[in-house]
């Protein structure tokens, strides 16, 4: 028995007005009674035979013509049951006609057939008219499975639909594999995979298991839930499948993401049997091939669809226009979208997210008439932030507010993201703010923008907004830990803070969280906190190794860099060009020349890194501390494109400190020249001449950074004083600074510390003089 319980509330039903239109009807006789002479039953089979011959060669028109024809010649008796069914099903829910058929099934008294009261209630439903089939179904004296399962297959609401089918089970109905089919497919949500439990139950009970179409919709059932081991086993039962068995267990692998390579096996395996190929088969294992990265047996199914004509097939296309392009093949998935039949939304959008001429594509879509949607613009949005192309994205988001797209989220959220990437925050907090609904997602662009546009203490003031109003996410807290990180005048506490709101939403063990984490800490110089999330973290991620070599690297414990860099090499994680770089900036302080190459050409010849100028630096500055200058020199010249600022201020500092002139002032000429108000490059090649002794050489440097307005930087150390107004920053002071408002205290303060120091420096030196005078 079903146990689902039937909602309180009723099902609605129209009243429905017994007086149908009459002008231009078919109907040109008066009321005629049906007559059952054996002559008459002869005419009738004969006009049937003709109608369903008009109908399976699509041509519904000429049906009605015979019925229209006999009812004209007066000829009634030729018309039965049987004609007027077929007369409706030539309707195809037009229910103008259908409303003239259903009069004359009234008038002559075909309508207490129960055959016609079915033909009517499919056609209403058709039409889209599903009240009036409900009607015509309460008014039935012994409505038979048919009826039922007509009705049943009507409803547009499955919840509606699942409760008649326990209406009809307490009725004593008898489910038949239609009454099984339709009920399955309306068994979407969980209470209602519960239901198709239940009915699977029957199903078995009853003996329909064998039954295909029954087999088909438990197969689509499972596969919904992710149950497709269960979903396999009825599969496997099934005895005689046809093209949708396998369809359907093919394309619930796919959708499924991670059995790809099954759903790769099923369609070699339906291959060899014979089974022909439709379009769900192709576009279910193109996918399945995307999902694996297979993309030779990808070009290979391409070639089965060519065979098998369906190439130019719009879904078939689709799925292979992102195989190729997921693959980087964008000649062949141009290819394919130029020789499709017809081009779809899809079609064109998934060219636009992937194509490197997505804004010329994007024009093409609309001369050739088909209207985008949101996922569109996403793409279109992506392309041209990641391209940079400020005017072409200003004219799409005018675009978007004339025809409404603003209003859907996820082109909002891309058009914060391309304004926080164009370095405009004021027109990405304009967008946020206009929104009428933000999720995380909308939170997390914003914060996110803030922070890469190094406005670190609005990308914290944004969090902490956004977590009165919603849960954040690890992205979330990526975001604002990295704000943190990088900007030195906000207090550590409100990282801590962080960590501890993250620790009690479970997402300390994240990788993304807790590389963020670990980053932050070791940023701020708290290495013992570093370390103790990088042991707390369950999988260490190549992330997280390099933010903890990293934070050593920082902290000059040139020691522990290169013990975890061999530790992380035995792991079996390998090792990206930020983790060379922290493990070289390590040699370089430990003056480790040849351990420093060794890595070096293990970066390049190894693990195939392209040096970055960064590299290039590290390995010019590790040369020129150790005096080998020429090298240094030899090394800067092989850069491509040419050794940059970095490069040449490590090889000026280390003619600095080994006093080679000749060098430096080759080198000098060209930082000057490729930066003239870098203030660090005057600074050392002045006090180079300084310490060589040539004071007028020295005066002449500081004399050009005067004309040229060049000024050294300030240096600035900060300070938390524990505001107890809550503020972000901390306090920023620099030598001589008198800019707090208690500044006269601070130095009264410093005074008294330095006093106080330096009575106990000679307080300690008198113990000394004593202790010397004891032993003699």
């Amino acid at each position: 028995m079903i146990t689902r319980r039937l909602k309180t509330r009723t099902l609605h039903r129209l009243a429905i007005s017994r007086s149908y239109h009459s002008s231009q009807s078919l109907l040109t006789k008066p009321p005629l009674s049906p007559s059952y002479d054996q002559s008459h039953r002869s005419n009738a089979f004969s006009i049937n035979r003709s109608m369903v011959d008009s109908i399976r060669k699509k041509r519904p028109t000429q049906a009605l013509s015979l019925f229209k024809e006999q009812l004209q010649l007066g000829v009634s008796g030729d018309v039965d049951e049987a004609t007027i069914s077929l007369a409706l099903k030539a309707c195809n829910g037009d229910l103008g006609l259908c409303c003239q058929v259903h009069g004359f099934a009234i008038s002559s008294g075909y309508v207490s057939f129960t055959t016609v009261s079915n033909s009517l209630m499919n056609a209403y439903t058709k039409g889209g008219s599903f009240d009036r089939a409900l009607y015509i179904f309460e008014n039935l004296e012994r409505p038979d499975t048919v009826s039922w399962n007509t009705v049943l297959s009507g409803f547009p609401d499955s919840e509606d639909a699942l409760s008649f089918g326990v209406r009809m089970n307490l009725s004593g109905v008898g489910f038949d594999a239609v009454t099984y089919t339709t009920l399955l497919a309306m068994c979407l949500d969980y209470e209602g995979f519960l239901f198709g439990l239940q009915l699977h139950g029957l199903v078995i009970k009853f003996g329909l298991d064998t039954e295909v179409f029954v087999g088909n919709a438990l197969i689509t059932l499972y596969s919904r839930q992710d149950m497709l081991e269960h979903a396999r086993k009825v599969f496997d039962e099934i005895p005689s499948r046809d093209i949708v068995s396998w369809n359907a267990m093919i394309s619930g692998y796919t959708k499924e993401g991670s059995y790809g390579a099954e759903a790769i096996r099923l369609f070699i395996e339906m291959v060899r049997e014979g089974m022909k190929l439709d379009h769900v088969s192709f576009t279910s294992a193109v996918s399945a091939c995307g999902y694996e990265r297979n993309w030779e047996l990808g070009r290979q199914i391409h070639g089965l669809t060519i065979k098998a004509g369906y190439e130019k097939q719009v879904s078939v296309g689709n799925v292979l226009i992102s195989n190729y392009l997921k693959s980087e093949a964008v000649e062949d998935a141009q290819l394919v979208f130029t020789n499709l039949s017809e081009r779809n939304v899809v079609s064109w959008t998934t060219m636009i997210s992937m194509d490197e001429d997505a804004v010329s594509l994007f024009n093409q879509m609309r001369v050739d008439e088909v209207y985008p949607n949101d996922v569109t613009f996403v793409g279109l949005l992506h392309f041209i932030t990641n391209n940079n192309l400020v005017k072409e994205g200003e004219m799409i988001h005018e675009y978007c507010l004339k025809t409404g797209f603003c209003s859907e989220l996820n082109v909002s959220n891309s058009l914060i993201t391309m304004y926080a990437k164009f370095g405009t925050m004021e027109n990405s907090l304009k967008i946020f703010e206009e929104l009428n609904y933000r999720e995380i997602i909308s939170w997390n662009a914003l914060i996110s923008g803030y922070t890469q546009n190094g406005r670190c203490q609005e990308a914290v003031e944004t969090f902490f907004l956004a977590t009165k109003e919603l849960q954040p996410s690890k992205y979330t807290f990526g975001s604002v830990l990295s704000a943190i990180g990088t900007a030195e005048a906000i207090s550590l506490r409100h990282g801590q803070r962080c960590h501890s709101h993250l620790a009690k939403l479970g997402l300390d063990t994240d990788p993304i969280v807790s590389g963020a984490l670990l980053d932050m800490y070791a940023k701020r110089g708290s290495i013992s906190e570093s370390l103790k999330v990088f042991h707390e973290t369950p999988v260490k991620s190549q992330f997280a190794w390099t933010a903890i070599i990293s934070a050593y690297a920082r902290h000059g414990d040139c020691e522990s860099v290169i013990r975890l860099f061999k530790e992380m090499e035995r792991e079996g994680i390998k090792p990206d060009e930020i983790t060379f770089l922290s493990v070289l900036t390590a040699c370089v302080r430990k003056g480790m020349v040849d351990m420093g190459q060794e890595l070096f050409d293990s970066m390049v010849e190894e693990y195939l890194i392209e040096p970055s100028p960064e590299h290039y630096s590290c390995m010019v500055d590790l040369l020129g501390r150790a005096g080998r200058l020429n090298e240094a020199e030899e090394l800067a010249s092989r850069i491509p494109g040419g050794p940059g600022l970095s490069v040449l201020q490590s090889l000026l500092g280390s003619c600095r400190v080994h006093g080679n002139i000749m060098l430096a002032e080759r080198i000098v000429d060209a930082v000057m020249n490729m930066e003239p108000t870098e203030s660090g490059s005057y600074v050392l090649m002045s006090n180079l001449y300084a310490e060589m002794g040539l004071w007028e050489e020295a005066a002449r440097v500081r004399k050009g950074m005067r004309e040229r307005g060049v000024r050294k930087e300030i240096g600035f150390s900060w300070v938390d004083v524990g505001d107890p107004n809550g503020s972000l920053c901390l306090h920023g002071f620099s030598s001589g600074d008198m800019s707090h408002p208690r500044a006269e205290d601070i130095f009264r303060m410093v005074e008294c510390l330095g006093s106080e120091m330096q009575f106990l420096r000679e307080r300690q030196r008198q113990r000394e003089t004593e202790m010397m005078l004891l032993a003699m």
